[in-house]
């Protein structure tokens, strides 16, 4: 968004497509501008797949400082995946369980190594969204993060897996950050083909806050 603003301007009405060079590969980017802020969308360049086994319940619990009752929902357990990055996804009963929940230091890596925890529930504070979620990874000195791309894209294949998405085109929204006093909404995109994932796309908006000039 940063770049199509500089390129076009901040007042301007405009869509963009950017392709970011990352170390995961080329990644493409659609941008629109309107009224000083954007959205951006980004094409995933590796579709999420199983990364690992998750730990026991009662160790991911311990780690999280919850309950080993309140770990899952459904049918959804945790599970790791990583669309470029490894996270572990931790499926707890509701928000209230989502809102308690705390980082052990002491016990992290007995529950996720020295992995990331993306930890969700079904129960969301709006109602057209599908996911509410957080993010911990003490392990990297990351408390909680509001809103990690990277988690969402791998997030994908737990999605497909455990609901079982039909073919066809699904878009979601996860809220995350809400806990820690900042707000976000990730947009998820998944096209199913055949029965397994063919295409998956992260979105969301963003507002400049703040800016600064290096000098070298």
């Amino acid at each position: 968004i940063c770049l199509a603003t500089e390129r076009f301007g901040a007042a301007s009405e405009q869509d963009a497509v950017i392709v970011l060079e990352e170390g995961i590969g080329p990644v493409r980017c659609g941008v629109k501008l309107l009224d000083g802020a954007g959205f951006a969308e980004f094409d995933c360049p590796k579709l999420p797949e199983r990364a690992g086994q998750a730990e026991s319940k009662d160790f991911v619990a311990v780690a999280l400082g919850l309950a080993p009752a309140e770990i899952g929902f459904e049918n959804h357990v945790p599970s790791v995946w990583s669309a470029g990055n490894p996270f572990h996804f931790v499926p707890v009963r509701d928000r209230a369980v989502l809102g308690q929940a705390v980082p052990d230091r002491s016990a992290w890596a007995h529950g996720f190594g020295e992995g990331a925890a993306f930890v969700y529930t079904r129960e969301t504070e709006g109602f057209a969204h599908a996911f509410r979620a957080r993010m911990f990874a003490p392990a990297i000195s990351i408390e909680e993060d509001p809103a990690t791309g990277s988690a969402a894209a791998a997030f994908a294949g737990a999605v497909h897996d455990f609901d079982a998405l039909p073919d066809g085109m699904h878009s979601l929204v996860i809220e995350q950050g809400y806990e820690m006093g900042r707000p976000s909404l990730i947009h998820l995109e998944m096209t199913v083909s055949g029965g397994e994932l063919s295409l998956v796309r992260i979105g969301g908006r963003a507002v400049r806050i703040a800016e600064g000039v290096l000098t070298v």
